[in-house]
C-alpha cells in the first residue's frame, strides 16, 4: 500500500539525523561478511550489573505491594504518577534548597516527547502568522532536536566560539553572545547540558545569561539534563542544576538504567507545566506507569542517586580517561586533531582541521578498518549557513570495552594517517 501522505506526515515519516544514517551501520554490523567491528557509534547506555540489580529489586517491590494493580490496571493522571513526583520535588527540595510542589513537575514518556511538546507549543507559526523559532544557542547540538518541530524551518542554531589549545589538542566550545540574539519572534530555547554529543558543560554563569535575555520576551529555556545530577550524574566536572523562572530543568532516567521505560521529568513554572501537560493529554493520555512506580522507589530511597554517582559516572569517566591517553599516544604527530574537552555525557567529540575528505568518507574508511563511528556533521540541526568544520568531525561512543575504544582508537589514528597521506 503507498497512502497519499499529509505534508506533516511527509516529515514525520523521514528519518533525521543520526537515525538517518543507523540503517546504513545496522546493515553494516549484520552483513559485514565474517568482518568483526568495533563499535563506537551506539548511544544505549552500558548495562551495568549494579544498576541492573536496582530495577530488579524495585519491580519486585512494585510487584510485591498493594498498589500493582493500581499502576498497571488503571488509567493516571496526565501529569504523572503522584508518588513520583512526591519523590522528585522532596529529593530536589533537600538536594539543591528550591521550593518545589506537585505543579511544579510534569512526567513525560521520554525526555524527547517533551523537547516535542516544547517545540510545538512555543515554536512554530502563530494564529497571525509570525513564525516563533525554536533557538539552539550553541551547535553542534543534540541530532534530535532537528525533527522535534512540526514546522521544520522554525529550528535555528547558532555557531560557537572556539577556543583551541594546540600543545594539548584540546579544545572547547562557548556560545557567542554577540551572535546570541532573542527577539519576539523566538519562540523556546533548547539546549543540552553535558552536552551530547560534544560533552560540553556550559558554566553557571552561561546558562543564567542565556536565561536573562530570554527573560525579557517570555521566553521558555529548556535545558536538556539527560547527563546531569544528581541522575545520572554524567558530569566530569562540577556543575549545578539551575532554576529560574522562565527555565524548564528536563531529565531522563534513561542514561541511569531505564531507557526501555522512556521516562522524562520536566520541572519548571507551573503556567510552562500546565501548557506541557495539555499538550501530553492530547497527544497521549500520560506516561506508562510502571517505570513510573519503580523510578519513584529509586528516587525516595536514595539509592538511583548515590548509584549515579559512585557507579555510572565513574565507569564513563574511566573510559574517556582511556580514549583521550591513547589518543594522545597513538595520533600522527604532524596531523592537526583536537578533541573536545571531556565535561560529562557518554561520548567523546574529535575534530580534525582541514580534513582532506568528508566526514562522511572518514565514516566509510574506518568502517573498512573494522571501526564504526558516527559522522559529525549529523549533529548540527538548524544551522543551515555553510561551515567547513560541520564536514570535520566525529562523535565517539564509550559505551564500548575499555580495551575496544583503545583498539579502536589506535585503527582511526592509522585510518587518519592514510587520508592526509
Amino acid at each position: 500500500m503507498n497512502p497519499d501522505l499529509s505534508q506533516i506526515g511527509k516529515q514525520m515519516s523521514k528519518r533525521t539525523g543520526v537515525r538517518a544514517i543507523m540503517k546504513d551501520i545496522i546493515e553494516t554490523l549484520h552483513g559485514g561478511g565474517g568482518q568483526e567491528f568495533i563499535n563506537l557509534s551506539a548511544g544505549n547506555p552500558t548495562i551495568l550489573p549494579e544498576v541492573v540489580a536496582l530495577w530488579r529489586d524495585c519491580t519486585a517491590e512494585l510487584l510485591a505491594s498493594s498498589e500493582y494493580g493500581e499502576v498497571v490496571c488503571r488509567y493516571g493522571s496526565s501529569q504523572g504518577y503522584a508518588p513520583l513526583i512526591e519523590a522528585i520535588a522532596r529529593d530536589f527540595n533537600q538536594r539543591y534548597g528550591v521550593h518545589l510542589r506537585d505543579r511544579n513537575i510534569l512526567i513525560t514518556p521520554g525526555s524527547q516527547a517533551l523537547y516535542f511538546y516544547a517545540a510545538n507549543a512555543f515554536g512554530g507559526y502563530r494564529e497571525d502568522g509570525k513564525l516563533k523559532q525554536i533557538l539552539l544557542p550553541l551547535s553542534p547540538e543534540y541530532t534530535g532536536y532537528g525533527g522535534v518541530s512540526l514546522t521544520p524551518e522554525a529550528v535555528v542554531a547558532c555557531k560557537p566560539l572556539i577556543e583551541i589549545d594546540e600543545p594539548t589538542h584540546r579544545f572547547k566550545y562557548s556560545p557567542d553572545f554577540d551572535q546570541l540574539q532573542m527577539t519576539p519572534e523566538t519562540g523556546c530555547v533548547i539546549f543540552s547540558r553535558p552536552c551530547n554529543p560534544t560533552g560540553n558543560v556550559l558554566s553557571d554563569e552561561e546558562v543564567r545569561k542565556i536565561a536573562t535575555l530570554a527573560e525579557p520576551f517570555n521566553v521558555p529555556v529548556l535545558v536538556d539534563s539527560a547527563y546531569a545530577p544528581p541522575y545520572p550524574s554524567l558530569n566530569f566536572t562540577p556543575m549545578t542544576p539551575i532554576f529560574g523562572e522562565n527555565i524548564l530543568h528536563c531529565l531522563s532516567l534513561s542514561k541511569v538504567g531505564l531507557p526501555g521505560e522512556r521516562i522524562g521529568i520536566a520541572i519548571g513554572n507551573p503556567e510552562l507545566i500546565e501548557v506541557l501537560e495539555s499538550f501530553q493529554t492530547n497527544a497521549c493520555i500520560h506516561s506508562p506507569r510502571y517505570g513510573q512506580a519503580i523510578a519513584a522507589r529509586a528516587i525516595a530511597s536514595g539509592k538511583l542517586a548515590d548509584i549515579a554517582e559512585t557507579v555510572v559516572r565513574p565507569h564513563y569517566q574511566h573510559k574517556f580517561t582511556v580514549l583521550e591517553t591513547t589518543l594522545d599516544a597513538v595520533m600522527p604527530k604532524n596531523i592537526p586533531w583536537f578533541l573536545h574537552q571531556g565535561e560529562g555525557a557518554i561520548f567523546a567529540w574529535l575534530w580534525f582541521p582541514d580534513l582532506p575528505q568528508s566526514d562522511w568518507e572518514l565514516y566509510q574508511a574506518l568502517k573498512k578498518a573494522g571501526v564504526i563511528a558516527v559522522p559529525g556533521s549529523s549533529f548540527f540541526p538548524g544551522l543551515q549557513e555553510e561551515w567547513a568544520h560541520k564536514e570535520q568531525c566525529l562523535r565517539i561512543s564509550l559505551t564500548a570495552t575499555p580495551d575496544e575504544i583503545a583498539l579502536g582508537m589506535e585503527r582511526l589514528a592509522a585510518v587518519v594517517e592514510q587520508v592526509w597521506r
